[in-house]
């Protein structure tokens, strides 16, 4: 058999080559399909609510753990996450989406429980107790590994570990169990003792998130909403051109606010039909418990600890001299599987909007909420005009279910998504830090490649067998 393969001919040895440049081929189609889906969730546009933006740096401190199910025990890595957020500071989290995968570098942004699946589970006030009582809220291990009766002590990757694994019990009602005996002492301990705690309120957010009016008038009130000591506004970007300012109900400028203060668009009299927005910015700590959602459907994560942090909120006015003058702001609701789109028609004239080939009139004076259906899984993308030309578009992915889905067709999207996917894990591979999202098309590129190479070789050998 050596000396055959010594042999082997030119034309095979090309065989082979051929072969070794599929798989190379492969590879580098795979890549490309992980780098090119990486560009496409940067691109996309992503609709704010208020509170801290923030990139998945990735798994940093953590254990082992085994999930048991119909398909066998999976060992997976759990513990604490590390993000960076705009602006400035750090986070840490843990995961609540336990079957979906992250993707590393996707934009998060804080977001209500209501958007999450968190919104619809009886137990997320558990979830949150674990946050409140373990790593690294509690970072005092000795006194930490007592409480649970761990007597040989806990480390940060065993507080870890059995932090994410009592929390996978109530996010996911998972059947899961840490490797480590400290830190499944730790879990079960977690566990037994979770009590119901409410959700925490947003670090910063503006209420409402749009208005509307005429020139000349005060818009607003928007109302500012943070746990900061303060927060300083930035007024439209093309202020000194359209003249317009930012101001209390008194109509004097404001440049800092603190929580519970109203500001206003001051509109000049002779203004165009036009738009603006403003920005509020601050710097605080996270409330723990807070939830973080990607639109790349990277998976959901919840807070665990904040250092001094950036946040931000947005929140836009229209105006217009004569007929329909909308004010139109969305949110993801979870409890109903869709996207509330709430419009309000400061104007004198109606206003009329399509939405999946329903038609909506909104009245003079009337606020409306109209909740767009979606399936799990699927982008959506709407764009509405409003008088003057102005667009308003909203777009994301409905992530509201732990459970990995496969979507089908639907008429809410312009384009179908790629179906959620989850590795075969092994002791290097982990769901929480999922590396299906990087690393499924890796696998996927080398399987076609080493199909290619097992023809190319029984190619081969038949034709030595032959030659024979």
């Amino acid at each position: 058999m050596l000396a055959s393969l010594t042999d082997l001919s030119a034309h095979r040895r090309g065989a082979v080559r051929l072969a070794a440049s599929a798989l190379m081929s492969a590879l580098a189609a795979a890549t490309t399909v992980v780098t090119g889906s990486g560009q496409a969730a940067a691109q996309e546009t992503a609709r704010g609510q208020g509170g801290a933006t923030a990139t998945m740096d990735g798994l940093k401190t953590y254990g082992s753990a085994v999930i048991h199910d119909e398909a066998g025990d999976q060992e997976v890595s759990a513990g604490l996450f590390e993000m960076s957020v705009e602006g400035g500071g750090m986070l840490q989290t843990y995961c609540v989406d336990l079957l979906n995968p992250t993707q590393k570098d996707a934009k998060y942004q804080e977001t209500p429980w209501s958007g999450t699946s968190l919104g619809t589970n009886k137990d997320a006030g558990r979830v949150r107790w674990i946050l409140q009582n373990s790593y690294p809220q509690v970072n005092d291990l000795t006194a930490l590994a007592k409480k649970a009766g761990v007597r040989s002590g806990l480390t940060e990757e065993d507080a870890a570990a059995g932090t994410q694994v009592a929390i996978w019990r109530y996010s996911d009602q998972a059947d899961v169990e840490a490797v480590d005996p400290e830190a499944e002492r730790l879990a079960d301990y977690l566990e037994k003792n979770a009590r119901d705690v409410a959700e925490p309120t947003a670090s910063l957010t503006v209420d409402p998130p749009a208005v509307s009016g005429r020139p000349g008038e005060l818009l607003g009130p928007v109302t500012v909403h943070t746990d900061a000591g303060g927060a300083t506004v930035t007024p439209p970007a093309d202020a000194a051109t359209t003249g317009v300012r930012i101001v209390d109900g008194d109509g004097a400028p404001v440049t800092t606010v603190t929580d519970g203060a109203e500001v206003y668009f001051d509109v000049p009299d002779d203004a165009a039909a036009g738009t603006a927005e403003l920005t509020v910015h601050a710097s605080t700590t996270v409330p723990v418990g807070r939830a973080f959602a990607s639109e790349s459907r990277s998976q959901t994560q919840i807070l665990a600890g904040s250092s001094e942090s950036t946040v931000t909120a947005t929140a836009t006015a229209n105006w217009a001299e004569q007929g329909a003058v909308p004010a139109l702001s969305a949110v993801e609701n979870c409890t109903v599987d869709g996207l509330d789109v709430t419009t309000v028609n400061e104007g004198d004239g109606a206003f009329t909007f399509e939405l999946l080939d329903s038609e909506y009139t909104i009245a003079p004076g009337e606020t409306r909420t109209v909740t767009v259906p979606l399936r799990e899984d699927q982008p959506y993308d709407f764009t509405i005009t409003v008088p003057g030309g102005l667009e308003h578009r909203f777009t994301g992915v409905l992530d509201c279910q732990n459970q990995t889905t496969t979507a089908g067709d639907s008429t809410q999207t312009l384009t179908e998504p790629s179906p959620a996917t989850t590795d075969v894990a092994t002791p290097d591979v982990n769901l929480a830090d999922t590396g299906g999202s990087e690393v499924t098309p890796l696998i996927g590129g080398m399987a076609l490649a080493l199909v290619a190479i097992g023809g190319v070789t029984l190619f081969v050998i038949r034709r030595k067998n032959t030659d024979a």
